[in-house]
């Protein structure tokens, strides 16, 4: 049986990760997840537009929470749905690098596992695939992945200089 996406990218570390960890990352094929979220978006007019147009959900407070997952030999597609506001991301491996396309963005992560926790650090973003922007405007987006209580927990948050926050969402998740 071939490694997921996570397995890949993260070799040995991976099966150091904690149960929930492991096995949300393990899915192949199809999966679905639930559990609660809190979403604050940022306050700014030009981060309310940036966040639109990446397509991030509004602000919501202990939200229900559903996160499909579609494996396949070429990555991973992430349907989430946050009260019913849907974000879709797909995400591959580009040359040992998580690579996580969402709307018109184009995201690379190095990810490193510390304290049983996978940490999310951008290194690459790109424009409708085409054009490349400074990574250091991106240096605020990032991801934790961890297992608290038995369950999966996530928390990301981007902000951009001189705009602040887009945005900042974290919850929970159990398999369904």
């Amino acid at each position: 049986m071939s490694s997921t996406l996570f397995q890949k990218l993260l070799g040995a570390p991976f099966f150091r990760l904690p149960t929930a960890v492991r096995a949300l990352h393990s899915i192949r094929g199809h999966g679905k997840y639930a559990g609660r979220a809190t979403i604050v978006r940022g306050r700014n007019p030009i981060a309310r537009l940036c966040a639109s147009i990446a397509g991030l959900p509004p602000s919501a407070d202990n939200v229900p929470t559903t996160v499909e997952f579609h494996a396949d030999a070429s990555g991973e597609t992430w349907q989430r749905d946050f009260g019913g506001y849907a974000m879709r991301s797909r995400l591959r491996d580009c040359d040992g690098l998580l690579g996580e396309r969402m709307g018109p963005m184009q995201f690379r992560f190095a990810l490193n596992v510390h304290d049983g926790a996978i940490w999310w650090q951008t290194v690459g973003v790109r424009l409708f695939g085409l054009l490349p922007l400074p990574v250091s405007w991106f240096a605020n987006v990032r991801c934790r992945e961890r297992e608290h209580e038995g369950r999966y927990e996530f928390l990301v948050e981007a902000a951009l200089p001189l705009i602040g926050s887009l945005i900042r969402y974290e919850g929970w998740l159990e398999p369904v």
